[in-house]
């Protein structure tokens, strides 16, 4: 369980949140929706003991299971299996299991003598933890997250952004704990991955709060809904599922307009019979009286909801270049053993519209970093042609530095740009006053992204290369970047479990990965977008 009193979060010298008391009990599925910058990812790394409150206090019992929307892991030499055991402790009883299996192998009768009486202690405390079975159950939820043995066999640092995500994910589901906070789980999951995450959680006995965009999750596994109102800086909340909170937000919205009119309007009139009777001083203290009642009907009046704000987002008008601004052949990527893919050709065109499809794992991702010179090819080479400019969209924002503030990692995206322009552009993302000064690595994942996309905006690429850019964003937010790729007059690469973007970009090719097949678009190829 987890208990919130009187809790309050700040953004700098921005309050997100005031004087919120809820809590988090067995059984209770909650829905934490709000715009994104609302506060919700610093709500929930305060839920999960990341972060402390401003004021206020937080207090949880039994074990929390947190999945962050950036999960950083220490070691990403450990195999992805022992990763997912760590939940529970298996690993190390596994791993001191092995080596003792070697010494028992001694010929030297004493440390065969040991090393026999301390397995029989280890087998009980693997025993103890859930043995063998636990290890089913983990391989189980690995599988339904779309991660394979050969995958979990390879170290972390092998596997792609959305494999480790994944990863973190089956660690979470396999612990013992008693509330979960998720933060964006369906991010990098494949439509079958998200049907079985979704039947996961509705039968799921302890508590969770979950931040999603995936309607369908939220509407049939949440029966409460948290929502972080950004322009009033409160919680709202909703002992009901999603469609009824829909139903009910809008009734709360009507009322809280119909009183605040009625109560205007009253006020307005007190105050013009006040106006009138301060003429006369006969009549001063009635005059006073009646102004101080005006003031009390609107001071006890909820605040009316205000719209919320959406970052206004058009991609830049591209710089010249030739036929072709970029090539690439015989790509080839490996990492040690694992081959990822081999000898991929591809031409990017002036103004072409190209989708990169490929299950998870197939590397997808890689090709992107390859093509943006993040990484080097194993074989073959990327040629950048005439006039080329490249915008690269990182899915794990990789392209932000961490250290620097908003208004400097934009300044390094466009050296040249006045500061009152790169402001002015960052207010149209939302970013204002003192969020400019705030260091990339607290932002929300949303925020990131608005902010990876605001640097994109300022570019003038010719060729973007877009890794999943619809991820952490709401409603409102996606819509903007589904009009900017329809309305992008420049070259699009783009890798996406996003039905609605692949539309949106209207593609010409298809490169199917890990094969590097390349071929004309077709509709039956948009089949396999949320599935890849």
């Amino acid at each position: 369980m987890i208990t919130a009193h009187d809790v309050e979060l700040r953004a700098g010298a921005r309050i997100l949140l005031s004087g919120a008391t809820f809590r988090v009990a067995p059984g209770d599925r909650v829905g934490l929706v709000g715009r994104n910058g609302a506060g919700k990812t610093t709500l929930t790394r305060c839920l999960a003991g990341e972060g402390q409150p401003v004021a206020g206090s937080i207090t949880r019992s039994g074990e929390v299971g947190y999945l962050p929307q950036d999960p950083r892991t220490g070691d990403l030499d450990v195999l992805a299996r022992d990763r997912i055991l760590s939940a529970r402790g298996l690993d190390e009883v596994i791993a001191r299991m092995r080596r003792t299996e070697g010494e028992m192998a001694s010929v030297d009768p004493e440390t065969h003598d040991r090393a026999m009486g301390r397995y029989a202690r280890l087998e009980a405390e693997f025993l103890a933890k859930g043995g063998y079975a636990a290890e089913s159950e983990a391989a189980t939820i690995s599988s339904s997250l779309g991660l394979p043995d050969r995958v979990l066999e390879q170290p972390l640092h092998t596997l792609s952004g959305g494999q480790r995500r994944r990863v973190e994910l089956a660690r979470i589901l396999f612990s013992d704990a008693q509330t979960l906070l998720l933060d964006e789980p369906t991010n990098h999951l494949d439509a079958d991955s998200i049907v079985w995450l979704r039947d996961y959680l509705m039968a799921y006995r302890g508590g969770f709060v979950v931040i999603s965009h995936d309607v369908d999750l939220v509407e049939k596994c949440v029966n409460r809904v948290f929502y972080l109102d950004a322009n009033r800086s409160v919680i709202d909340v909703y002992n009901m599922g999603w469609k009824a909170y829909l139903q009910q937000r809008e009734t709360d919205e009507r009322r809280r307009h119909r009183e605040r009119a009625n109560a205007e309007k009253k006020a307005a009139a007190l105050m013009a019979q006040s106006d009138k009777m301060r003429a006369k001083a006969t009549k001063t203290v009635a005059a006073q009286n009646m102004a101080r009642r005006a003031e009390r009907l609107l001071s006890g009046l909820e605040e009316v909801r205000a719209h919320d704000k959406v970052a206004k987002l058009r991609f830049p008008k591209p710089a010249p270049c030739g036929r072709t601004p970029l090539m690439a052949s015989g790509l080839s990527k490996s990492y040690g053993s694992l081959e990822i893919f081999t000898d991929v050709d591809l031409a990017i065109d002036r103004g072409s519209r190209v989708v990169i499809l490929g299950l998870n794992g197939a590397g997808k991702t890689t090709l992107l970093r390859l093509l943006g010179g993040v990484e080097r090819p194993d074989t073959g080479g990327v040629e950048p042609g005439h006039g080329l400019k490249l915008g690269y969209y990182a899915q794990e924002h990789e392209t932000l530095d961490p250290e620097r503030t908003v208004l400097e990692n934009m300044r390094s995206a466009a050296p040249d740009l006045p500061e009152v322009e790169a402001r002015r552009t960052l207010g149209s993302f939302l970013f204002s006053g003192d969020d400019v000064d705030k260091p990339a690595r607290v932002l929300s994942g949303g925020e990131k992204t608005r902010l990876a996309l605001a640097t994109l905006v300022v570019s003038s690429a010719n060729v973007l290369l877009l890794d999943e850019p619809t991820n952490n964003l709401d409603p409102a937010s996606r819509e903007e970047i589904l009009g900017a790729l329809r309305s992008y007059e420049g070259a699009v690469v783009l890798v996406t479990h996003d039905e609605g973007a692949v539309e949106a970009l209207d593609p010409e090719r298809v490169v199917l990965l890990p094969d590097g097949v390349e071929d004309l678009w077709n509709p039956e190829y948009a089949d396999l977008v949320s599935l890849a």
